[in-house]
């Protein structure tokens, strides 16, 4: 096991990673931005350095200021967490010159499947039913259109680098998709530096359903089942859970076992999780593939029993899976609530500010992962992501229980929070039957939901 790790991010997965690490008795180094220089993941980290300014991409996203951090603190290992350099493949390369390990998969790893188009390919070859598309990355106007014919609208335009729905639009028409791609390419260059595009055929009324595996170096590889990531806002997710109410337990393991087998063969490495959307006949189709741990990985833990973070990290270490497909078992429900900076009534517009008032809460079966603290400033540059309430039930039923007391004893106070849209989306009919799509929020409008919801 590693001696010394550098956490190279910041806010609640920071914290999480920072945790994982003392359990295994591990020393954690933040790397924190001067925004950041207060949070709570410095304040209790063994040693902080700071990387550079407030812009990311002089800190969070600058390796060489990473690279020297880890160095200058005598790390022995990098965590990416999520976003930022986590799923960067140069970066990867550069931590392993400088005799450090990465942890996630590989750079060659992360190369294999660093385009979207091409991990589509890749595992489709492997057994795994994709979704039709493009062929090829998008060269230009006119072979846009002569795909998207091919292909048949509603078409989703997809960047083939990142993720959180930065770079995407669903479109329905020729005139639709000429003004579309201009934007997503900008977009994309914008979050990814990097504007190469795909064509998805657009599911109506479809589930977003994931499988999260893990892979040791020697090809052994297991499933943890799956969560289902529906319920989103312009293709973001704000709520996930597992099981999901979308397929049979038969339908479920068969897809975890197909997805497993698939990234085996083709020789993934880590943790990772395989994203599919579901039709409304219940058939999946493979996505994409995200080289990382998940914001929404406590809902597998909450399930298991498993630390995935401490899985990463052993794996890393180059320890073989010390876990059999038999040793998992899937008990009860789980979901997880993300709570954002951000106003729902008002096209879920991010915000900024100060603590003024906070507080967590608890009782059984709930579980709150945040960075946030009485009198914290709530930076303006960063994701809105706030922390993450996770609550666990025998069934789906008690869990949306818990969910409803906890959202309701929840206190976060100096900055406005979705927590109302969470609320009302535990009132929703289509979501208490299990019927919720991805484009739920986005079909009736935020303001519309909430109205809604104060009616029922």
């Amino acid at each position: 096991m590693f001696h010394r790790i550098l956490i190279a991010n910041r806010g609640e997965i920071a914290l999480r990673i920072l945790r994982a690490c003392r359990t295994l008795g591990v020393e954690a180094v933040v790397a924190y931005s001067e925004a950041d220089r207060e949070s709570l993941p410095v304040q209790l980290a063994d040693e902080a350095i700071c990387i550079g300014p407030a812009d990311a991409r002089r800190s969070y996203l600058s390796a060489p200021a990473l690279i020297s951090a880890a160095v200058i603190t005598g790390c022995d290992a990098v965590h990416p967490g999520y976003g930022f350099l986590s799923e960067d493949e140069g970066f990867a390369e550069v931590v392993r010159a400088h005799d450090l390990t990465f942890i996630g998969p590989s750079a060659d790893v992360l190369d294999r499947f660093a385009s979207k188009e091409g991990s589509r390919r890749l595992l489709g070859s492997h057994g795994l039913p994709t979704i039709p598309g493009s062929d090829g990355m998008l060269r230009d106007d006119g072979h846009a259109l002569d795909e998207a014919d091919r292909i048949g609208y509603p078409v989703l335009i997809k960047p083939s680098a990142g993720g959180g729905g930065k770079g995407m639009r669903m479109v329905r028409t020729p005139r639709e998709l000429e003004s579309a791609i201009r934007i997503c390419r900008s977009e994309a260059k914008s979050a990814f530096g990097d504007d190469s595009l795909y064509l998805e055929k657009w599911l109506d009324d479809n589930r977003h359903v994931e499988v999260q595996v893990a892979v040791d170096r020697f090809g052994r590889g297991i499933h943890l089942g799956e969560r289902d990531c529906s319920v989103q806002r312009r293709h973001q997710k704000i709520l996930e859970e597992a099981p999901t109410p979308a397929l049979s337990l038969a339908a479920r393991t068969e897809l975890a076992e197909r997805a497993v087998r698939a990234v085996v063969a083709a020789g993934y490495e880590n943790v990772g999780t395989l994203e599919f959307l579901v039709d409304r006949d219940g058939n999946p189709y493979f996505i994409e593939i995200n080289c990382r741990i998940q914001v929404e990985h406590p809902v597998t833990e909450m399930l298991t029993g498993v630390d995935m973070v401490g899985l990463q990290l052993r794996i890393a270490a180059g320890e073989p899976l010390a876990l059999a497909q038999s040793d998992i078992k899937l008990t009860g429900h789980a979901i997880e609530f993300r709570i954002n900076a951000e106003d729902p009534a008002h096209d879920f517009r991010p915000g900024a500010g100060v603590v003024s008032r906070y507080h967590a809460p608890g009782g059984p079966g709930v579980r709150m992962d945040s960075h946030l603290y009485e009198g914290y400033e709530v930076p303006p540059y960063y994701d809105s992501l706030l922390g993450k309430l996770i609550v666990w039930g025998p069934d789906r039923a008690t869990a949306i229980a818990r969910g409803r007391a906890a959202l309701d004893e929840l206190l976060v106070e100096g900055l406005t929070t979705n927590v109302e849209i969470h609320q009302a989306l535990l009132a929703n009919d289509a979501f208490l039957e299990g019927h919720m799509t991805t484009n739920l929020l986005d079909r009736v409008g935020s303001g519309a939901f909430l109205a809604a919801a104060a009616r029922s």
